[in-house]
């Protein structure tokens, strides 16, 4: 691990600083480690993983294998292919050469195949199947890219890390949605803009009693709406909009400049 990155971590609870001692990551505070397994930094102790995190981390980690090929193949039918369905979103990312660049649920990384190859990358999952399949998919492409597994409700970063920010799947169904939220913007950079995607509930619905998409959209805890009310009101330039047919929705922010435009205690 490299000092630039090891000094972007912290414990994901208390926000203390960590140090590398040989494959573990310590708190130097409270003695607390959090292993490094095959180059993935684990911060995520199953056992404490509930509600619907654990559902769908459970499913991507039975699914991780086959993913890409599913992805790939609906994208062919739908969009035209994967790389023209990906960009109606990643064409709202802000990366310079050089930033670092952080995705939430990261899964196999597909999407930063269609990033510029000259930033620093940090994809973030629940499912540690899906990392290891993003791990083998930057290597064929000749990326680096820094792989965490954690939850998106306490990320392992420290405040003020991340120059560009992205998640693409996942947060219509997070335990704690407005938490997540407030942690993504913890770890950016005042004026960093934000790009959330997910399904919206016409995909919900087409696809709920359908064999192999059931287990997704089946069930689910609540009725899908792109969370444009949990956006903290200090946020700027807030949009929304649908892409790719209606079958995603696209949220767009921007954290504030100056942080007097925060509340208090806010990063």
């Amino acid at each position: 691990m490299e000092p630039e990155t090891l000094s972007l971590l912290c414990d994901p609870l208390t926000h203390e600083p960590l140090q590398l001692n040989q494959e573990r990551l310590v708190n130097s505070v409270s003695g607390k480690e959090f292993p490094i397994r095959d180059g993935i930094a684990i911060f995520l102790d199953d056992a404490d993983v509930s509600g619907e995190n654990q559902r769908y981390q459970r499913l991507y980690d039975r699914i991780a294998p086959l993913y890409d090929l599913s992805m790939k193949t609906y994208a062919r039918i739908k969009s035209g292919g994967l790389k023209k369905r990906r960009m109606e979103y990643l064409q709202e990312m802000e990366i310079e050469p050089g930033s670092n660049v952080l995705e939430v649920s990261t899964g196999t990384g597909a999407n930063l195949q269609f990033l510029p190859h000259t930033a620093h990358y940090f994809g973030l999952d629940i499912s540690l199947g899906m990392l290891r399949q993003c791990q083998r998919q930057v290597r064929k492409w000749g990326m680096e890219a820094d792989l965490f597994q954690g939850a998106a409700e306490h990320l392992p970063f420290q405040e003020a890390s991340f120059d560009a920010v992205l998640h693409m799947g996942g947060i219509n169904f997070f335990n704690d949605i407005p938490q997540a939220l407030r942690e993504m913007i913890r770890v950016a950079k005042p004026g960093v803009k934000f790009v959330i995607v997910d399904e919206t509930e016409e995909v919900a619905k087409r696809y709920e009693k359908t064999v192999g998409t059931s287990a997704f959209y089946g069930n689910r805890p609540r009725v899908i709406a792109a969370p444009l009310d949990l956006v903290p009101k200090e946020m700027q330039e807030i949009n929304v909009r649908e892409i790719c047919g209606g079958e995603l929705y696209c949220l767009t922010f921007r954290k504030p400049l100056h942080p007097s435009t925060l509340p208090a205690g806010q990063p």
